[in-house]
């Protein structure tokens, strides 16, 4: 996923259009899947499958795929067994960065994380090892021309958000808590249609500063080994 501001890090897209939208539809059936796994299959209620739904359809993903999704994800019909991982580490340079994973094989996926993290000058920690500089939220992104700041601010803040930067070159980078992230995001879509990314993620709470241009080429090199994994959902980073 593309970086699009400073407010969400660094993420990267897929030149090939092509082996990107297989990369999404991907991540959306797991999403579906975990989904309707952890809540149920009535998006009713559901939120977080609602989110999914939605994305799904924006995506122009057909009803039969994702019916399939979430009848494997509820256990109706068999299919991979997906489990959630996430990852910690450094970049080099001391930055941090959380990986998160959607995995029916944990230690494939494991393996090549850890091989992008030592090739490039990092390396993997154990849990806790940098999740103490991040919080998970929710977090939405819209392009500044969506709405006037004012009107994104008043409309995020209704909604349920806990936080709204907004500036002309970075667009909109709305946060909420993991529990409003659903509701936030139905509202928004409602009167914004839907955004450009939205996700749960990690937002951290201190900033590294690298400025260096081998170091950055470095982590930049990095960051797109992880994100050339299927299994990986999001590679969030404290790189200032």
């Amino acid at each position: 996923m593309a970086g699009h501001s400073k407010f969400a890090n660094i993420k990267h897209r897929k030149a090939a259009q092509d082996k990107k939208k297989v990369k999404i539809f991907t991540k959306l059936i797991r999403d579906l899947m975990t989904a309707a796994r952890s809540g149920g299959g009535d998006p009713s209620s559901n939120p977080l499958l609602r989110v999914a739904l939605d994305k799904a359809k924006v995506a122009n993903m057909t009803k039969d795929v994702i019916e399939r999704a979430i009848k494997r994800g509820t256990g109706e019909i068999e299919g991979a067994d997906y489990v959630e991982r996430t990852y910690e580490g450094y970049a080099p340079g001391g930055v941090a960065v959380i990986v998160q994973t959607l995995t029916d094989n944990p230690t494939r996926t494991i393996t090549t994380i850890r091989t992008a993290f030592t090739k490039n000058g990092g390396n993997v920690g154990t849990d806790g090892t940098v999740a103490w500089m991040f919080d998970k939220v929710g977090s939405i992104f819209y392009p500044y021309e969506t709405a006037s700041a004012d009107d994104m601010m008043e409309a995020a803040i209704e909604a349920g958000a806990s936080d709204v930067q907004s500036d002309e070159e970075n667009g909109h980078q709305i946060y909420t808590s993991v529990e409003d992230y659903a509701e936030a995001h139905k509202a928004l879509v409602e009167k914004y249609g839907e955004p450009e990314e939205s996700e749960l993620t990690y937002r951290p709470t201190q900033m590294q500063e690298v400025s260096d241009e081998d170091t950055l080429a470095k982590i930049e090199k990095m960051i797109d080994a992880l994100e050339a994994d299927d299994d990986v959902q999001t590679v969030t980073t404290n790189l200032a």
